[in-house]
């Protein structure tokens, strides 16, 4: 192609590099779920790039954590990643839910489930480095990076994406592009999606931090008039907090001094955990509702931040976004053995018409969560409070937020129809639990 040079691709050491331009898929974005995305399609045998802006250290060292579904640990699982990742994430078995202004507390716990777990927390520098290393172990993807598209061009057999890397530009063609690059995403943009969505009047600030007492495997979640207030669990008695505010109390929470910030901190929550120990630095995000009107294209779907973003009330954005990767693979291997060109829109529709709507329950359900405990109108708090005793005291209610909780509400993606084997509890965890399950 004149005018442009051939792409530095970064193969992997088990096969030989290539200088060819053209792929059946090209997957924009690195993070967790355009990884996952590439490493679950090494089973099509098609040909997969994967682009990510970012040098792949800088990409898995991202101090974030996450709420893992039951469901998300059984695609890891059908992968064949999530014993590696077991040891290496924490289990909570029971989460404590209430309202700042009422005694009340909604109790969901592994004798609701009759699991040894209800869900996972871990670090997004866990994740991608394990989904990093199976990517090796994948002969038919090609990692670029770091790169940048510049330009995308859809709707012809083989679509055109302009790529700029190391102050080159060169060029791909690819049957199918998908975009997993974010809220921001450049491709939905290219594409001319249209989005519908707001910003929310709040921030989340986020932080690790060391408790004098151990968390014992629960999870909080405290809504307060400012927004929800939730700790997380993690592996070596750590725990992540996400702490959600207006935006000028976010700010001044990142600038105050570390002392006055655990002071605050101990305020919001209570001393049940004792002393508090500050680790690393805090940081902000910005709380978001985005959701495109379209998913796909001729030649194009969109996957994750790109497609949707939710409130974190209840932890579900990085899980909709594996979701999402474990459906497309799906709907393109049905297509393969169907003898269907993959690529084309009435095939991409399927998936569409799959995830659009999950998600949108999802989003909607985290933006009346969010909205009608923030409100202290008394008709409204009046109907939360009891909504909280209907969750706790009636089946139906608990029931359904449990599958909510699980990822296991709507369509489930093959490969994640076999549950993950936890491993053996030891003697003491073992006796707790029986001693739990006599009250």
């Amino acid at each position: 192609m004149a005018g442009f040079t051939q792409p530095h691709l970064t193969p992997h050491s088990n096969r030989p590099p290539t200088n060819s331009t053209d792929y059946d898929v090209t997957i924009v974005g690195g993070g967790i779920v355009g990884t996952l995305m590439a490493c679950l399609l090494q089973e099509t045998g098609l040909k997969v790039a994967l682009l990510e802006f970012s040098a792949t250290s800088a990409a898995a060292a991202r101090g974030q954590a996450y709420s893992i579904s039951q469901l998300s640990s059984r695609i890891f699982a059908g992968l064949g990643i999530w014993h590696k990742v077991r040891p290496q994430v924490e289990t909570y078995r029971q989460v404590d839910l209430s309202d700042a202004d009422h005694a009340g507390v909604v109790h969901f716990s592994t004798q609701d489930t009759q699991t040894q777990t209800l869900g996972y927390v871990a670090e997004h520098k866990v994740l991608l480095a394990e989904l990093q290393a199976q990517l090796e172990q994948c002969h038919n993807v090609d990692l670029i990076c770091p790169a940048k598209v510049i330009e995308a061009k859809f709707g012809t057999a083989m679509n055109q994406l302009r790529i700029e890397r190391d102050g080159e530009i060169f060029e791909l063609r690819s049957r199918l592009v998908i975009g997993a690059d974010g809220s921001r995403s450049f491709l939905r943009q290219a594409a001319g999606i249209r989005t519908i969505g707001w910003k929310y009047w709040q921030s989340c600030v986020v932080a690790f931090i060391r408790p004098e007492h151990s968390h014992q495997n629960i999870a909080y979640e405290r809504f307060q008039p400012e927004g929800p207030f939730a700790i997380l669990p993690l592996p070596g008695g750590i725990c992540r907090i996400v702490w959600t505010a207006p935006k000028a109390v976010a700010d001044r929470l990142l600038q105050i001094d570390e002392a006055t910030f655990l002071d605050e901190l101990t305020q919001r929550y209570g001393n049940q955990m004792g002393q508090l120990e500050l680790l690393g630095e805090r940081s902000v995000f910005p709380v978001q509702l985005l959701h495109s009107r379209q998913y796909v294209k001729p030649g194009l779907a969109l996957i994750g931040d790109a497609a949707h973003c939710c409130h974190p009330v209840g932890g579900q954005g990085i899980n909709l976004g594996i979701r999402d990767a474990a459906a497309l693979v799906e709907v393109i291997q049905t297509a393969l053995v169907q003898g269907e060109d993959f690529a084309q829109l009435n095939v991409l529709k399927r998936y569409q018409r799959w995830r659009m709507w999950e998600n949108l329950v999802m989003l909607g359900f985290t933006d009346i969560l969010d909205r009608t405990f923030s409100n202290q109108i008394p008709p409204i708090v009046w109907v939360r409070h009891l909504g909280l005793w209907a969750m706790e005291h009636i089946q139906p209610f608990k029931s359904f937020a449990i599958k909510l909780m699980l990822g296991m509400v709507g369509r489930v993606p093959q490969i994640a129809t076999s549950e993950p084997i936890e491993p053996a509890l030891n003697p003491p965890e073992a006796l707790a639990i029986a001693i739990e399950s006599r009250h």
